[in-house]
């Protein structure tokens, strides 16, 4: 069993970490909450001072954070984990950051003799705790051979999309498709409603019909259809609106860095943003679908 540094214990690394603890190995943690911390040893771990404490000693460290900024504070600042990480050490960061920031950060550990991976994940918060995350990886081989033992434990496809910033590069094309797709879901039931079609016929059709998608089937926007979806918990997150906003602007930010056109990504960015902006950022994606039909928050 190893030891293990995690660092970022909210609504998803918190249940990651615990994962790992369950499956034997030795994780000493930390986060900017004191709560996360206690929710953190009440199943097993060992809460550090701070994030070069938590991976002191540690043969893996793994990271969840919020935007690029902290990802490369906590690894490339003076005392940063770069910096104090024993040679030989795997760095996996699971945060969903810009590609570029991905790229600089994995360069700089490579340079100081360390392994590391892009790791960002898809399945939410129930994905999390059940162990079920999909892991889209960029790095080495040699790195994603490490880490995938490690990601195995916490999730349930692994997939190794390529060289540093891979992984980064598919969750956030794949955040700007379901983004989308939300959205056009959303716009036909709200217009089923309007033209009186009963929207469990609408989703039996379109469930098994050219209209099916992951946010129709397994994410459906209105109550009843598909009864895990948030929109039977009063649209309760699942994965925020702020969330969905940030990978969108990520997706618009690289898209631009390559000079390739995504209007309707840039599209379905406006509109999440113009949801967030009525007070819901911290309500779930699929809650968009009231905004759309004019009720805002």
């Amino acid at each position: 069993m190893a030891t293990i540094g995690f660092i970022g214990l909210g609504n998803m690394g918190g249940p990651m970490a615990a994962n790992l603890i369950k499956a034997g190995h030795v994780v000493k943690g930390f986060d900017v909450s004191a709560e996360a911390g206690t929710a953190f040893e009440s199943v097993g771990g060992t809460f550090a001072g701070s994030a070069s404490a938590a991976a002191e000693g540690a043969e893996v460290v793994v990271t969840m954070l919020p935007a690029g900024t902290h990802v490369a504070a906590v690894y490339t600042d003076a005392g940063g984990l770069v910096d104090t990480a024993a040679p030989g050490s795997l760095l996996i960061d699971c945060s969903t950051i810009d590609v570029a920031t991905a790229r600089s950060v994995a360069a700089t550990a490579q340079n100081r003799g360390l392994s590391m991976v892009d790791a960002p994940v898809s399945g939410g918060v129930t994905g999390a705790a059940a162990g079920t995350l999909t892991f889209m990886v960029g790095g080495t081989d040699e790195a994603f051979a490490r880490a995938k033992p490690f990601l195995d434990i916490m999730g349930k496809t692994i997939v190794h999309a390529g060289a540093a910033g891979a992984g980064q590069a598919a969750k956030i094309c794949n955040n700007m498709v379901l983004g989308i797709s939300m959205i056009a879901v959303s716009e036909a039931f709200n217009l089923a409603d309007a033209l009186g079609l009963d929207r469990q016929k609408l989703f039996d059709i379109s469930s098994t019909a050219s209209g099916q998608c992951w946010s129709l089937t397994t994410y459906c926007p209105v109550p009843g259809p598909v009864p895990t979806s948030p929109a039977n918990r009063d649209y309760a997150p699942g994965f925020t609106a702020a969330m969905m906003l940030k990978d969108l602007k990520l997706a618009a930010g690289a898209a631009q860095s390559v000079e390739t056109a995504t209007p309707m990504g840039e599209q379905a960015a406006a509109l999440y943003q113009a949801f967030v902006d009525t007070g819901s950022s911290e309500t779930d994606f699929s809650g968009i679908i009231r905004y759309l039909r004019g009720q805002g928050a």
